[in-house]
Protein backbone atom coordinates (compact mmCIF):
# COMPACT_ATOMS: atom_id res chain seq x y z
CA UNK A 1 0.00 0.00 0.00
CA UNK A 2 1.46 3.82 -1.02
CA UNK A 3 2.22 5.87 1.64
CA UNK A 4 2.43 9.40 0.72
CA UNK A 5 5.07 11.98 0.98
CA UNK A 6 4.09 15.45 2.31
CA UNK A 7 3.88 17.04 -1.20
CA UNK A 8 2.71 14.04 -3.23
CA UNK A 9 4.06 14.24 -6.65
CA UNK A 10 1.38 13.58 -10.08
CA UNK A 11 1.48 10.56 -12.19
CA UNK A 12 -0.07 10.13 -15.42
CA UNK A 13 -2.52 6.94 -13.62
CA UNK A 14 -3.32 6.42 -10.42
CA UNK A 15 -4.98 2.57 -10.26
CA UNK A 16 -6.84 3.40 -6.83
CA UNK A 17 -6.09 0.70 -4.41
CA UNK A 18 -9.14 0.47 -1.65
CA UNK A 19 -8.83 -3.49 -1.08
CA UNK A 20 -10.81 -4.92 -3.61
CA UNK A 21 -8.76 -4.82 -6.79
CA UNK A 22 -6.82 -6.90 -9.61
CA UNK A 23 -4.15 -4.16 -9.65
CA UNK A 24 -0.75 -5.47 -9.67
CA UNK A 25 -1.77 -6.74 -13.05
CA UNK A 26 -3.00 -3.28 -14.75
CA UNK A 27 0.07 -1.57 -13.41
CA UNK A 28 1.88 -4.47 -15.54
CA UNK A 29 0.01 -3.63 -18.49
CA UNK A 30 0.57 0.54 -17.88
CA UNK A 31 4.50 -0.33 -17.32
CA UNK A 32 4.44 -2.12 -20.62
CA UNK A 33 2.66 1.22 -22.19
CA UNK A 34 5.72 2.94 -20.89
CA UNK A 35 3.64 5.17 -18.63
CA UNK A 36 4.01 6.71 -15.10
CA UNK A 37 2.03 4.79 -13.10
CA UNK A 38 1.35 4.30 -9.17
CA UNK A 39 -1.01 1.66 -7.24
CA UNK A 40 -2.22 4.22 -4.40
CA UNK A 41 -4.65 4.61 -1.33
CA UNK A 42 -3.65 8.30 -0.42
CA UNK A 43 -6.56 10.60 -1.35
CA UNK A 44 -3.89 13.59 -1.91
CA UNK A 45 -2.43 10.96 -4.34
CA UNK A 46 -5.47 10.16 -5.82
CA UNK A 47 -6.83 13.94 -6.50
CA UNK A 48 -3.70 15.21 -8.31
CA UNK A 49 -3.53 12.09 -10.70
CA UNK A 50 -3.94 12.80 -14.56
CA UNK A 51 -6.28 9.64 -14.84
CA UNK A 52 -7.60 7.26 -12.89
CA UNK A 53 -8.35 3.30 -12.95
CA UNK A 54 -10.42 1.42 -10.52
CA UNK A 55 -10.25 -1.98 -10.44
CA UNK A 56 -12.07 -4.46 -8.19
CA UNK A 57 -12.84 -7.60 -7.98
CA UNK A 58 -15.31 -9.10 -4.94
CA UNK A 59 -18.66 -7.71 -3.22
CA UNK A 60 -19.82 -4.42 -4.01
CA UNK A 61 -21.31 -3.56 -0.79
CA UNK A 62 -17.94 -4.43 0.88
CA UNK A 63 -16.04 -1.80 -1.70
CA UNK A 64 -18.68 0.80 -0.70
CA UNK A 65 -17.45 0.47 2.92
CA UNK A 66 -13.98 0.28 1.69
CA UNK A 67 -14.07 3.44 -0.35
CA UNK A 68 -16.09 5.56 2.28
CA UNK A 69 -14.05 4.57 4.95
CA UNK A 70 -10.50 5.28 3.10
CA UNK A 71 -11.95 8.96 2.22
CA UNK A 72 -11.38 7.91 -1.30
CA UNK A 73 -14.84 7.86 -1.75
CA UNK A 74 -15.54 11.57 -1.93
CA UNK A 75 -11.79 12.46 -3.88
CA UNK A 76 -13.25 10.43 -6.58
CA UNK A 77 -16.16 12.02 -6.76
CA UNK A 78 -14.71 15.67 -6.95
CA UNK A 79 -11.68 14.55 -9.47
CA UNK A 80 -14.80 12.64 -11.49
CA UNK A 81 -17.46 14.65 -11.82
CA UNK A 82 -16.10 18.61 -10.74
CA UNK A 83 -12.14 18.26 -12.33
CA UNK A 84 -13.53 15.61 -15.11
CA UNK A 85 -10.40 13.43 -14.67
CA UNK A 86 -11.31 10.32 -16.86
CA UNK A 87 -11.66 6.93 -15.43
CA UNK A 88 -11.83 3.63 -16.40
CA UNK A 89 -13.53 1.22 -14.08
CA UNK A 90 -12.89 -2.59 -14.14
CA UNK A 91 -15.52 -5.30 -13.43
CA UNK A 92 -16.76 -4.12 -9.76
CA UNK A 93 -15.13 -0.82 -10.88
CA UNK A 94 -17.41 -0.48 -13.15
CA UNK A 95 -20.30 -1.49 -11.15
CA UNK A 96 -19.95 0.97 -8.35
CA UNK A 97 -20.53 3.87 -10.89
CA UNK A 98 -23.92 3.07 -10.89
CA UNK A 99 -26.83 4.04 -8.78
CA UNK A 100 -27.67 1.16 -7.08
CA UNK A 101 -26.59 -2.92 -6.49
CA UNK A 102 -28.41 -6.03 -5.65
CA UNK A 103 -25.54 -6.91 -4.15
CA UNK A 104 -25.61 -6.01 -0.47
CA UNK A 105 -28.55 -3.71 -1.54
CA UNK A 106 -26.90 -0.28 -1.22
CA UNK A 107 -26.14 2.61 -3.63
CA UNK A 108 -22.92 3.25 -5.57
CA UNK A 109 -21.31 6.62 -7.19
CA UNK A 110 -24.40 7.19 -9.36
CA UNK A 111 -22.30 8.57 -12.15
CA UNK A 112 -24.35 6.71 -14.50
CA UNK A 113 -28.40 5.94 -14.42
CA UNK A 114 -27.84 2.43 -13.90
CA UNK A 115 -28.03 -0.52 -11.61
CA UNK A 116 -26.31 -4.13 -10.97
CA UNK A 117 -28.35 -7.13 -11.33
CA UNK A 118 -27.46 -11.19 -10.69
CA UNK A 119 -27.52 -12.91 -13.84
CA UNK A 120 -30.86 -15.02 -13.15
CA UNK A 121 -30.47 -17.83 -16.46
CA UNK A 122 -32.82 -19.93 -17.59
CA UNK A 123 -30.93 -22.35 -19.02
CA UNK A 124 -28.69 -23.12 -15.85
CA UNK A 125 -27.10 -26.86 -18.01
CA UNK A 126 -25.38 -23.98 -20.41
CA UNK A 127 -25.01 -20.96 -18.40
CA UNK A 128 -23.38 -21.11 -15.32
CA UNK A 129 -23.42 -18.04 -12.76
CA UNK A 130 -20.65 -16.98 -12.38
CA UNK A 131 -19.80 -16.11 -15.62
CA UNK A 132 -16.38 -16.80 -16.28
CA UNK A 133 -14.08 -17.03 -19.57
CA UNK A 134 -13.68 -15.75 -22.62
CA UNK A 135 -16.38 -13.29 -24.54
CA UNK A 136 -16.65 -11.33 -27.62
CA UNK A 137 -18.30 -7.44 -26.55
CA UNK A 138 -20.26 -6.38 -29.57
CA UNK A 139 -19.86 -1.95 -29.64
CA UNK A 140 -22.84 -0.39 -29.62
CA UNK A 141 -21.42 3.17 -30.49
CA UNK A 142 -17.88 4.64 -31.73
CA UNK A 143 -15.43 5.73 -28.48
CA UNK A 144 -11.67 6.38 -28.87
CA UNK A 145 -11.56 3.63 -25.94
CA UNK A 146 -12.36 0.86 -28.77
CA UNK A 147 -9.64 2.64 -31.46
CA UNK A 148 -8.03 -0.16 -32.99
CA UNK A 149 -10.37 -3.37 -31.06
CA UNK A 150 -12.12 -5.38 -33.48
CA UNK A 151 -15.62 -6.01 -33.26
CA UNK A 152 -14.87 -9.55 -33.05
CA UNK A 153 -12.13 -9.72 -30.19
CA UNK A 154 -12.43 -11.80 -27.39
CA UNK A 155 -12.43 -10.47 -23.73
CA UNK A 156 -11.94 -12.07 -20.36
CA UNK A 157 -15.19 -12.15 -17.46
CA UNK A 158 -15.68 -13.00 -14.27
CA UNK A 159 -18.78 -11.79 -12.71
CA UNK A 160 -22.02 -12.64 -11.43
CA UNK A 161 -23.58 -9.61 -11.24
CA UNK A 162 -23.99 -7.15 -14.37
CA UNK A 163 -25.25 -3.59 -15.60
CA UNK A 164 -28.18 -2.53 -16.74
CA UNK A 165 -27.90 0.70 -18.04
CA UNK A 166 -31.62 3.13 -18.38
CA UNK A 167 -29.92 5.46 -20.79
CA UNK A 168 -28.96 3.03 -23.99
CA UNK A 169 -26.59 5.80 -25.18
CA UNK A 170 -24.36 5.01 -22.08
CA UNK A 171 -24.20 1.52 -22.94
CA UNK A 172 -20.68 1.22 -25.10
CA UNK A 173 -20.50 -2.48 -25.76
CA UNK A 174 -22.81 -5.64 -25.29
CA UNK A 175 -22.22 -8.67 -24.57
CA UNK A 176 -24.60 -11.81 -24.85
CA UNK A 177 -24.60 -14.34 -21.94
CA UNK A 178 -27.85 -16.02 -22.79
CA UNK A 179 -28.89 -12.66 -23.10
CA UNK A 180 -27.96 -9.46 -24.01
CA UNK A 181 -26.24 -6.96 -21.17
CA UNK A 182 -23.92 -4.07 -21.15
CA UNK A 183 -20.56 -5.13 -20.85
CA UNK A 184 -18.83 -2.03 -21.05
CA UNK A 185 -20.14 1.55 -20.94
CA UNK A 186 -19.13 5.46 -21.59
CA UNK A 187 -20.09 8.65 -20.76
CA UNK A 188 -18.11 11.91 -20.73
CA UNK A 189 -14.96 11.19 -19.23
CA UNK A 190 -16.07 8.26 -17.65
CA UNK A 191 -15.60 4.62 -19.00
CA UNK A 192 -16.50 1.10 -17.76
CA UNK A 193 -15.65 -2.57 -18.72
CA UNK A 194 -17.30 -5.28 -17.45
CA UNK A 195 -14.60 -7.39 -18.20
CA UNK A 196 -10.99 -7.71 -17.94
CA UNK A 197 -8.56 -5.84 -20.21
CA UNK A 198 -5.69 -6.49 -17.96
CA UNK A 199 -5.93 -10.75 -18.44
CA UNK A 200 -7.51 -10.39 -22.10
CA UNK A 201 -4.03 -10.48 -23.88
CA UNK A 202 -3.37 -7.65 -26.50
CA UNK A 203 -6.53 -6.48 -27.46
CA UNK A 204 -6.80 -5.90 -23.87
CA UNK A 205 -3.83 -4.17 -23.96
CA UNK A 206 -4.74 -2.29 -27.34
CA UNK A 207 -7.97 -0.98 -24.68
CA UNK A 208 -5.61 -0.34 -22.22
CA UNK A 209 -3.42 1.96 -24.32
CA UNK A 210 -6.76 3.61 -25.44
CA UNK A 211 -7.42 5.12 -22.52
CA UNK A 212 -4.23 6.40 -21.72
CA UNK A 213 -3.57 7.68 -24.28
CA UNK A 214 -7.00 9.61 -23.89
Amino acid sequence: MFTASAEPTSADIVIVDYGAGNLRSVEKKCHRLHKAVRISSDPAVIAKADKLVLPGVGHFASGVRKLKESGIWDVLNKAVLIDQTPILGICLGMQLMTRYSEEGDVEGFGWFDAEVVRFRVSNKLVYKVPHIGWNTAEPTKSSSLLTDVSNTAMFYFVHSYYVVCHNPEDVLTRTTYEAPFASAIQKGNLYGTQFHPEKSHDLGEQLIRNFVNL
